[in-house]
């Protein structure tokens, strides 16, 4: 049939250019004012530099720049890579000599990422395996059954459930954040009926993570605390004889980790200890019903040799990291095993481990760009002269040079939102800067560790933030900012904070 293309009246063309007029964005919606006196700041402080003869030191200049671009919401990896470049020329390097310091360094990194990305597939294997979907069905029959007797053993029981299962996805069967959206959503409307605060439970979930990888060598734990921390602490410790053993991680971390305890207790049993009341919707009933109801079509079955196959997939995993001292090795044994286990059909091991890629790919190209940029800010010869110049303003008073130093890291780490990728930024000033100081060697493991873990917990871009809110929000009754955000910021960092600086102080 054919349409006649009848001729349109000015009426209708000028509604056509006025509909296309109106889609292109405003100058402020490309450049929000925010970003306009941010970068306007950046070049006020260079310009004032320049002129008054004083300019400013390459690293502060490149950390400045670095840090705001990121609270403007530009892209990490660009935020790390233009901050590196602008710090190499502000040192005055050429920039083939600022793109050569960048990229000696990435390969470290590159390391690191590695092991992160073989680490996110075994997550997605093991989530493949239903074994934490058939344990969120078991735990959410159970609390509904006794709830009416025992509410408060059953709230309790459920905080014991998610900060156990959250230290376990860090350490013993390294998920990371992969299991909250498994477990928590059949469980919502648990929480529901024992009217307990969401936030709290955001509180518990965020700091047992966090804890879980400050403090336990194992998993997640191996990575920060042995391949990052240490190498860093030993990198630019060992040119002022400070050499770090794999028992002195553990030991400088113990009472910032207690803070994260402390901030933990308090939510729980004072800010958001009392009940409170969200709209059962439909969907959350039919998707603990779905997930989690006796007698549903759609309840997770695994049979017995798959379920034996995936806790020997674990144990493996764990064991061979210990035998040979290498995460990649031991992710890579517990993914091969789940794959012959029948997990998943073989032709899809591929998907799974592309998965798994996609899940940890962004953090493990932070890392790598992240060391570039530690790299860069050695090459420019301007940490030593900023080291004697922090020195000469703090004096003798090591408490505010110690604190400050904290609040420093916890800006740069909400900043990008990952404190694995900060302690590379931060080692080449700190290190030097705490041996400055006076400080015991553990006492500067302690420093650099805590500075770089504050923030991870809080900050709107972390994984741990990220992810505990897609567990939480799944019925659309959690908000990221005030219902994660704010909270897991306030509990999880005062309280670091606070025992990380009296710890460094005391050690």
């Amino acid at each position: 049939m054919h349409v006649e293309n009848k001729p349109q009246g000015p009426a209708a063309v000028k509604r056509k250019a006025v509909s296309r007029t109106a889609a292109r964005p405003t100058f402020f919606e490309v450049l929000p004012p925010s970003v306009l006196a941010a970068v306007g700041g950046l070049a006020a402080v260079w310009i004032l530099g320049q002129v008054t003869g004083h300019p400013i030191n390459a690293v502060v200049f490149a950390i400045l720049v670095m840090v705001t671009l990121c609270l403007v919401k530009v892209p990490v990896i660009i935020a790390l890579v233009s901050s590196a470049i602008l710090g190499g020329l502000q040192a005055g390097l050429s920039m083939e000599e600022t793109l050569a310091g960048f990229n000696d360094n990435l390969l470290s990194g590159a390391q690191v990422g590695l092991t992160y990305v073989m680490i996110g597939a075994l997550a997605v294997a093991l989530s493949r395996s239903g074994l934490l979907e058939l344990f969120a069905q078991w735990v959410a029959k159970k609390t509904t059954a006794e709830e009416r007797a025992v509410s408060q053993g059953a709230k309790w029981g459920l905080f014991g459930l998610f900060a156990g299962a959250a230290v376990l996805s860090q350490n013993l069967v390294p998920v990371h954040i992969a299991f909250i959206p498994i477990l928590l959503p059949p469980l919502l409307g648990v929480l529901n009926r024992l009217r307990i605060d969401r936030r709290a439970v955001a509180v518990v979930l965020a700091c047992s993570m966090s804890a879980s990888y400050l403090l336990l060598p194992t998993g997640f734990g191996a990575i920060y605390l042995n391949e990052i921390l240490l190498t860093n602490v030993n990198e630019f410790g060992a040119p002022r004889g400070l050499t770090a053993t794999p028992d002195m991680a553990w030991r400088a971390m113990f009472w910032p980790v207690m803070g994260l305890a402390a901030g933990m207790l308090t939510a729980v049993l004072f800010s958001y200890r009392k009940p409170r009341d969200y709209p059962q919707l439909p969907q959350t009933d039919q998707l603990s019903a779905a997930r989690g109801s006796a007698g549903s079509e759609n309840a997770v079955s695994l049979r017995p040799f798959q379920l034996i196959m995936t806790l020997i997939a674990v144990a493996a995993a764990l064991v061979f990291q210990i035998a040979f001292d290498s995460l990649l090795v031991g992710g890579m044994i517990g993914f091969l095993i789940l794959t012959l286990a029948g997990v998943f059909r073989w032709r899809e091991q591929d998907d799974v481990f592309t998965q798994g890629v996609l899940m940890m790919s962004h953090i493990a190209i932070i890392i790598t760009v992240a060391s570039g940029f530690a790299g860069l800010l050695n090459a420019t010869g301007e940490i030593d002269p900023l080291i004697a110049a922090v020195g000469g303003f703090i004096g003798d008073n090591t408490a505010l040079g110690v604190f400050l130093m904290l609040f420093v890291g916890l800006f740069i780490t909400i900043g990008f939102g990952d404190s694995f990728a900060s302690v590379p930024i931060l080692a080449p000033i700190y290190i030097p800067l705490a041996l400055e100081m006076g400080l015991d060697p553990l006492a500067a493991v302690c420093l650099l560790g805590a500075s770089a873990g504050l923030g991870d917990a809080g900050s709107p871009a972390s994984t741990i933030s990220l992810g505990v809110t897609s567990g939480l929000a799944a019925d659309g009754h959690h908000d990221h900012i005030r219902d994660t955000v704010i909270p897991t910021f306030l509990h999880c960092n005062i309280g670091m904070l606070l025992f990380a600086g009296i710890a460094v102080l005391m050690l």
